[in-house]
């Protein structure tokens, strides 16, 4: 058998935002890889970089357990890690070389891996998969079993899902056959110091939060969207399978709280009764926070969502500007946005919005219609970005020939723009410092303090308004 060091690179330390935000989940994806290599017998220990320190954290753990092979296998439900953040390539490419030097086989899968293997290859990496990748790491840990000092070429010959292997992306990336809509194993919490997670929640929040996954991928064609591990597929797991989850969480880590880190969460209203359903016979309830889109939530969802125990739901509203949204392919209406909102605040299910801004043709009066949505549906919180080119998308398509040397965002607070659009990163920071000012004065008691916040907020924003000419790119 051989001695595997599984981990992944999104180190908290290395993002000042999320830093702050301090809402840090245990990588589900990696830790489903390690369940899946330990069942095949291989001794298996986990570099979990979210809490880490930095790099000197993984090499004391490298030479604690001197793998033989090193996997670092990203989390695909965490998106930081699809947007593939410079200061993480960096670390998984300092990890790589780190643990060739002392002698250890190298395969590095996710998103940014993907769409660009070379980076992880110049660094030593042996191999980079496309995709998820589950097939091909099967295929190749047995070889490397069989002969751990395997030449490259023989590593990999005749094994469909590897990046930069010549194939057409699409085709390197297609599935040896439809993968299982549950996952092939539950994640290896044991390998997890849950007791570090749950401090850090506890000490800036009050309560724990865990993450689970009900699904993989997203069948909608959002021109923004990336999907270089799922592609257009949605795989839903079984209702009884993920309440079955829930209630093992909830008896062993007693978490107060649930993330689900689907890009959809339920998608029909049947499957959330059942899920429902499933959770109550078990006594696994736990209140939890999901994702969705604005035309899935009917008066049904809404209600099936309450009875499951969702506590809120982030909509994808993107912008108040219909003729944004109909550029983004997003194919939503604004109204149906405001009608989402309407239906789960009268479940008492709190709503955020994700909000996009930058995207290509957005002028000003398009941020005003954003203004005018988040003033009209009063969601209780958002979350703000510019527009981000990933690789693989239409949109990125759209603006390759404008990319210049910034081609990733340093931490997710970076709101750079990455191409020519209307206005410079300056001026989107001050929208987006508006807009969370905004939601703060909505969520506010009226009285002599509110009023006055309404009327400095109207004139910060006149004053931009004023000045958004001399902000054009």
């Amino acid at each position: 058998m051989l001695s595997i060091l599984v981990a992944h690179s999104y180190f908290l330390k290395f993002d000042a935002k999320q830093v702050q935000r301090a809402k840090p989940y245990p990588p589900l994806a990696t830790l489903q890889v390690a369940a899946m290599l330990r069942r095949q017998g291989h001794p298996v220990a986990l570099f979990d970089a979210m809490l880490a320190e930095g790099l000197d954290d993984y090499a004391r753990c490298l030479t604690r357990h001197a793998p033989q092979l090193l996997v670092i296998y990203e989390d695909n439900f965490n998106f930081l890690s699809k947007m593939c953040l410079g200061a993480m390539r960096r670390a998984a490419c300092d990890m790589t070389r780190m643990a060739r030097a002392r002698g250890a086989r190298v395969i590095v899968a996710g998103s940014d891996g993907s769409d660009c293997p070379d980076p992880y290859r110049e660094a030593g990496a042996d191999v980079v998969l496309a995709g998820e990748g589950l097939e091909a790491l099967r295929q190749l840990v047995q070889r490397l079993q069989a002969d751990p000092a395997l030449d490259r070429d023989r590593l990999i010959s005749g094994i469909p899902g590897i990046a930069g292997s010549g194939a057409p992306a699409s085709q390197a990336r297609r599935p040896a056959g439809r993968p299982a809509a549950d996952p092939p194993d539950l994640p290896a919490w044991d390998l997890i110091d849950m007791e570090r997670y749950r401090e850090v929640w506890q000490r800036a929040h009050g309560y724990f939060s865990l993450n689970m996954a009900s699904s993989r991928g997203c069948s909608f064609r959002c021109a923004w969207c990336a999907k270089p591990i799922w592609g257009n597929r949605y795989l839903q797991r079984e209702p009884a399978a993920v309440a079955a989850e829930m209630l093992h969480l909830k008896r062993r880590f007693a978490p107060d709280h649930i993330w689900f880190a689907d890009d959809i969460f339920g998608f029909r209203p049947d499957w959330v009764r059942s899920f429902a359903r499933a959770v109550r016979e078990g006594g696994g309830a736990v209140p939890f926070t999901i994702q969705s889109r604005a035309d899935l939530i009917s008066a049904a969802m809404a209600s099936a969502l309450r009875a499951a125990g969702c506590q809120e739901v982030w909509l994808g509203a993107e912008s108040g500007s219909q003729k944004v949204l109909d550029a983004m392919n997003k194919g939503i209406r604004v109204t149906e946005i405001l009608t989402a909102r309407a239906r789960l605040k009268a479940e008492d299910i709190r709503v955020g919005f994700f909000i996009q801004l930058g995207y290509l043709g957005e002028q000003l009066e398009d941020i005003l219609a954003t203004r005018e949505l988040i003033d009209t549906a009063c969601p209780d919180d958002i979350g703000i970005s510019v527009s981000y080119p990933l690789p693989g998308t239409a949109f990125y398509e759209q603006v390759k020939a404008q990319l210049g040397s910034k081609t990733h965002w340093h931490d997710s607070d970076d709101l750079a723009m990455m191409f020519q659009g209307t206005y410079g990163s300056e001026f989107y920071r001050a929208v987006r410092d508006l807009l969370h000012q905004q939601v703060k004065l909505q969520a506010s008691l009226s009285g002599a303090d509110h009023d006055s916040g309404r009327r400095q907020l109207h004139r910060s924003w006149q004053s931009l308004i004023a000045r958004e000419g001399q902000c054009r790119t």
